[in-house]
Parts: C-alpha cells; structure tokens; sequence
C-alpha cells in the first residue's frame, strides 16, 4: 500500500495535535509536518512531496482557502474547521472532504481513506489476489495483516478471530463474516461455513467433511458442500472425482 506524506496545518494546538495524532494512528499515512500557519508549511507544501494535508479554514494572514489555490494539484486537501458556512467555498478548490470539528477519529479515517482511494490505481475485483494484505480495527488500533498470512478466519457473534499459519496470537476484530467475506480475494478464501472463511492456499488435508489445519479441524457445512467439492473436483489429480466429494 503506498503510504501518503501527510501535513497538517492548523492555528489551535490542540487541534493539530489531535490530527496529528491520528495521522500517525494510522497504518497508510505518515506525518511530513505539524505547521501552526499556511506560512510556516509553505516551503513543505511547494516541495511537491506532500500527498495530504489537513488544512484548517480559518487562520489569521493567510487562511485555508486562499492557501489551497497554491497547494499542488497533485497534493489532496482536506478542510478542518468549525464552521460550516465554509463548505461550498471549500469545494470549490476542490477539497476532496471538509470536516467540522470536533473530529472523531471514524470521520478523519474516511477522510483519509478517500485521499488514498483518490491517488492509488482503481482497487482490484475481489477475485484479485493483488490485493495483497487488508487493514482492520482491534481493540484501538489499526492492524495490516498480510492475506498470505492468514490460515482461518472465524466468526464469534460480533467479531471476527483472525488465525495465522505461523502461530501468532489471533486477532479479534469487531465485524461481520459477510462484511470481512466481500473484502477478500475469492481465489484464495473460501466459505465453508456460517462461521468458517479458510485460506484455500494453505490447505493440506481434507478428511470425510472437514478441512485439517494442524489440531484445528473446520466442517464444511452442508450448505457450501457443493461449492467446496467444486473447487476441489477442478484442481484432483489422478482420482475419481466423485470420490473427493466431502460426504
């Protein structure tokens, strides 16, 4: 994932420092600068190198609006400010969003993941094993986790447990199987349960219904039966297909 320069520029400190903050809570962003004025970053800005930056509206001398006329058109601007009265204004020098303070974390990550979305190449089909990793939320922290990585996932009401191949700790996260399903490549994971998503890559014994990893063994329900035979009849070798069929 390309990670994004990212500045922020705010006259109230604590302002700044809590995007600051957030900047660096998050995985795909790195924090270039912390500037109190649209001058003090002027010299960052024009650089070019800058991706992102968190532009408060109303600061003294030169404020968030007239300075993004001369931010790069290749750099990404959000506005920070607590007035809404500014919205058209900013959209006019096209602000990619506009967040009123105070700002919850949720607000700024979608901010953020729009600038990302808007600058790297359209996000691959889900049957697309470039995707290479996925980022999620445990406990208050953002986690990337390589796709390569993961041998199992299963579902535990309103979280997700997330197993490894290597034998690292697991990682919960709260979300739904069907959300976590759409966002993984359909060649390298498949359901084989209500509560079982496994990494087709990593399976190395399949016995009567059930899909062996190591001590760990995951069903195959009945209602993927029929999918999951499918998948394995096309990739048999050297036997009977109906005798690989999960029974």
């Amino acid at each position: 994932m390309k990670t994004l320069r990212t500045c922020v520029i705010d006259d109230e400190p604590l302002a700044a420092q809590l995007i600051s903050k957030y900047v660096n809570d998050t995985p795909f962003l790195s924090l270039a600068g912390t500037y109190s004025s649209a001058q003090d970053a002027i010299k960052t800005i024009l650089t070019g190198s800058v991706d992102l930056v968190f532009l408060d509206i109303n600061m003294p001398q030169l404020n968030g609006l007239e300075f993004a006329r001369l931010i790069p058109s290749n750099c990404r601007i959000v506005f920070t400010t607590a007035y809404d009265k500014y919205a058209v204004d900013g959209f006019k020098v096209n602000a990619l969003d506009y967040l009123l303070k105070p700002i919850a974390y949720e607000e700024f990550l979608a901010a953020a993941t729009k600038a990302l979305n808007s600058i790297r190449p359209a996000a691959p089909s889900s049957a697309d094993t470039s995707k290479d990793y996925i980022i999620v939320k445990s406990e208050y922290r953002l986690v990337q986790i390589r796709l390569d990585d993961i041998l199992y996932l299963e579902g535990l009401k309103d979280y997700v447990k997330i197993c490894f191949n290597d034998g690292s700790k697991n990682i919960m996260t709260l979300m739904n199987m069907r959300t976590l399903e759409q966002e993984l490549p359909q060649d390298m994971f498949m359901r084989v349960h209500r509560s079982f998503i496994v990494n087709t890559t990593k399976m190395r014994v399949i016995e009567r219904n059930r899909i062996i990893f190591g001590n760990v063994q995951i069903p195959v329900s009945e209602s993927y039966k029929k999918e999951f035979n499918e998948y394995i009849n096309n990739r048999l070798v050297g036997v009977n297909r109906t005798e690989s069929n999960v029974e």
